[in-house]
């Protein structure tokens, strides 16, 4: 784990459901409250997904829990938030959404000097068969693995 960097949510079903092709990290804009929740890890984000409009990066199916210890003045829990990236990684991004089959997929949050920050990944779905093929890829390496240590044991 690099330095000033702590990992507060991380998306697993969305690697297990999509391949990740590239990745970017951005911020995000949260209100007051939202921060505070997102430190807590109150947040839920398995259908979430981002998409660019007016030349803007917007995470929707993000639910930050509303914050216990604040008065009336709470946030709205899903509504959308808007991430924060120089335009030219914009134009990048809309130009690999626009192929078929890509979406952009938030990986995971994490605070990076005191700020949040996401993951963003542009993703493309797997097939029922490409899902098997990674189980099993990944149960043969874990059988090496143990063989190997077996070997240096004895």
């Amino acid at each position: 784990m690099a330095e000033g960097r702590k990992i507060l949510a991380q998306n697993k079903k969305a690697r297990y459901n999509y391949t990740i092709e590239d990745s970017l990290e951005c911020g995000i804009v949260l209100e007051g409250t939202e921060v505070k929740s997102f430190r807590g890890g109150n947040i839920s984000f398995p259908d979430a997904f981002a998409e660019i409009r007016n030349g803007e990066v917007w995470v929707r199916g993000l639910h930050v829990a509303e914050y216990s210890f604040s008065s009336v003045f709470n946030h709205d829990p899903d509504r959308p938030k808007k991430l924060l990236l120089h335009r030219d990684e914009i134009k990048r991004l809309a130009r690999k959404v626009d192929e078929k089959g890509c979406t952009l997929i938030p990986l995971d949050f994490y605070l990076k000097n005191g700020r949040i920050k996401v993951t963003l990944g542009v993703c493309r779905g797997k097939k029922q068969f490409d899902k098997r093929a990674d189980i099993r890829d990944r149960d043969v390496k874990r059988d090496l693995q143990r063989e190997f240590r077996k070997g240096l044991q004895g």
